[in-house]
């Protein structure tokens, strides 16, 4: 075990390693210590204290993400950029649990606020959707039915979920059609604009 040369950095990167092998809420300091084969104390010297390193966790997954979803959705638009977007979402879900998991970290509104990473994907997400004409409140609920849609299928599937033959592949496909085709049409099919029409 390494026991020199430790930085905020190694530890951070490590903790976030930790989490995608043995999940998010199992990453401690005295887990940290055994793995870089030092004493607890020494990594105050690196991170405040758990709460500390875990948001610190969250924002290097936040930002791994951000740049995951920028360089997916790279000169792409419409169904394309959907497409794109919802892969480098399950894919990042599904390869890096850990890190996925830390990104639903609630943190300190100082924290969040400082965290150019989670504005990113916020405007990512908002780019993507404004594409498809939405305005506010549509926007906020085409944010929630991607992120609910993405996040559930990618869980699922993480946890091997998906029993049945049918291909995931496939089932994944129809999904994001659905989506796209809802997004293409979403100002018609508001129920309660058709009511007051």
């Amino acid at each position: 075990m390494v026991r020199a040369g430790l930085t905020t950095d190694r530890v951070v990167e490590a903790a976030a390693d930790m989490a995608d092998d043995v999940g998010f809420e199992n990453v401690t300091l005295s887990a940290m210590a055994r793995r870089f084969g030092v004493k607890d104390a020494s990594l105050y010297s690196h991170v405040k204290n758990l709460k500390d390193l875990r948001e610190r966790v969250a924002l290097l997954a936040a930002d791994e993400w951000a740049a995951r979803i920028a360089a997916a959705l790279a000169g792409r638009a419409g169904k394309d950029a959907l497409i794109a977007f919802a892969g480098a979402y399950r894919t990042f879900a599904v390869d890096h649990p850990g890190r996925y998991a830390a990104t639903f970290m609630q943190l300190d509104p100082a924290v969040l606020a400082g965290s150019t990473a989670h504005r990113r994907i916020l405007e990512l997400t908002s780019s993507l959707l404004l594409a498809y004409g939405l305005a506010e409140p549509d926007l906020t609920d085409a944010v929630r039915l991607l992120r609910s849609t993405f996040h559930g299928y990618a869980s699922l599937e993480a946890i091997g979920a998906f029993g049945h033959p049918r291909d995931i592949e496939a089932s994944w496909e129809r999904a994001l059609h659905a989506l796209h085709f809802t997004l293409e049409n979403w100002a018609s099919s508001d129920p309660s604009r058709a009511a007051r029409g």
